[in-house]
Order: C-alpha cells, then structure tokens, then sequence
C-alpha cells in the first residue's frame, strides 16, 4: 500500500467499521474464535471511493456521482490524472488523490475496470416526448447542418464506452449527465488538446444537453454492458474525430491483492 496521508485516510473508514466487530468479539470472550485479519486488498482500499460513488462503485443514490464499476480502466485512470492536475474541479476529489502516484491511481482504475456488476434499472424520463425525440436523434444520428457527430460515434453503438478510454454513456443519471455537460460548455471540465468534447458541446444549447441527458437516462441497459474494443464504422459522410483526452497510461498496473 502506498505510504501517503491518503493511504492512512483510506483504512480509517475500515477500521471504524471494524470496531463494532471487534467489541462484539471481545464480549464474547476468550472462547470465541478469533476475528478475521485485516487485510491491506485494493478491494478494502477503494472502499474510501465507495462513501460517494457508491457500493463497489455502483454509482450513488442521489444522481450526482457517477457509477464506476466496469468503466474502461484507461478513462477511469485519466479522470483520476484530470481532478489532480486541474482539468477537472472537485476539491473533494483533488484533496484525495494529490498525494497518489500515477502508478497508485493506475492501480484504483483497474480495480474498479474489472468489477462486473448489475446495473439498475434507468428511471422513467421525466422529459416532454418532443424532447426525448430531440436527445434520441442527437445521441444515434447527430446534427450535420450544424457539424454535431452522434454520441455513438465515439461512445460505442450500445452506448456502453469504447476501452480503454472511452466512457459509456448508460446507467448515468440524468442530472449528473447534465451537469458533466454543462462543466464542458462552461469550460470547467476540461482535457488534453485536442479536446474533442470541449468543441461539440460548444455546439449544443442547454436544451440539447437536458434533451441528450433525459434520453440517454432512461434507456434500458443492453444484455451485455461491457465497453466496446474498437470504434464503430463512420456512418456515410461522417468525418473522424481526434482527440486527446485519454492518452496511454505511462506506468505499469501494479498486481492486485
């Protein structure tokens, strides 16, 4: 485990969930069986992430952080780089990790990459049906009058991301959708040049990002929710988009425990 202030503050939690255990145990007296160890796992260390992200990151219940679980590890790994080195703004989120290495952040990533866990059911759209119609052909076929690519150019046809550094789109909630969107056309999300999500939502209005955010929160969840290994084929007249966001990760993943 990784010797900083944040790898302490990551087994505090565990050892006040611990703490209940261990009085019970002592209660019992010197018949009883000893408690299990502790173990210092990945698994134990990113239960600090799960306090906002959820249960085994599943996502939280009020709609405004996201689901980790079985995101690529490449797009994990770099939202990870982006809060720490400001292209990205939650003090929350920069406070934690501005101590970790690359290589202890690559570490977090792929945990969290490999859990396949079930995703909820999408709640019903609260959006007027002209609206969701709206979000609908932005996110399958896009705007050509006004150079808008559809979402699943670069988010996988089934929506679910494109590893290792594209998210899915699905089993987000709309109001998190909306204010990610929002963070890019206000310019406080930010990443690596080129940045392709910085010019296209700079085409869209705030009613096409609540429509592309209502839409894309109510679809169902496909049988298999795995991120894509390769792109999609360009539709006809669909030109290629390059961007920066999510270069290689540079450091090796170190073995899980």
């Amino acid at each position: 485990m990784e010797q900083t202030c944040f790898g302490r503050l990551l087994l505090r939690p565990l050892r006040l969930l611990a703490l209940p255990a261990a009085l019970a145990w002592a209660a019992a007296g010197p018949a009883a069986a000893a408690p299990p160890p502790f173990e210092d796992s990945i698994a134990q260390r990113a239960m600090a992430c799960t306090a906002c992200h959820g249960q085994q990151g599943r996502a939280a219940p009020d709609g405004y952080y996201p689901r980790l679980a079985g995101k690529p590890a490449g797009y994990l790994y770099n939202q990870l780089l982006n809060f720490r080195d400001g292209r990205r703004h939650y003090g929350l989120m920069t406070q934690l990790i501005a101590p970790l290495s690359d290589a202890y952040l690559m570490e977090i990533a792929t945990y969290f990459s490999q859990l396949e866990l079930p995703y909820p059911a999408p709640l019903p759209a609260a959006a007027a049906p002209e609206a969701l119609r709206h979000g609908r052909q932005l996110v399958l076929e896009g705007d050509a009058a006004r150079q808008l690519p559809a979402c699943v150019q670069c988010h996988g046809q089934a929506m679910t991301g494109v590893a290792p550094g594209i998210p899915g789109l699905l089993g987000l909630p709309r109001d998190y959708l909306n204010a990610q969107l929002g963070a890019w056309k206000a310019g406080t999300r930010r990443a690596h040049a080129p940045d392709c999500m910085k010019e296209v939502v700079a085409r869209l209005t705030l009613e096409d990002i609540n429509a592309v955010a209502s839409w894309a929160a109510a679809q169902p969840l496909p049988a298999s929710t795995k991120p894509a290994t390769s792109l999609p084929a360009l539709p006809a007249g669909a030109t290629a988009i390059t961007c920066g966001s999510a270069p290689a990760p540079a450091v090796p993943v170190k073995a899980q425990k």
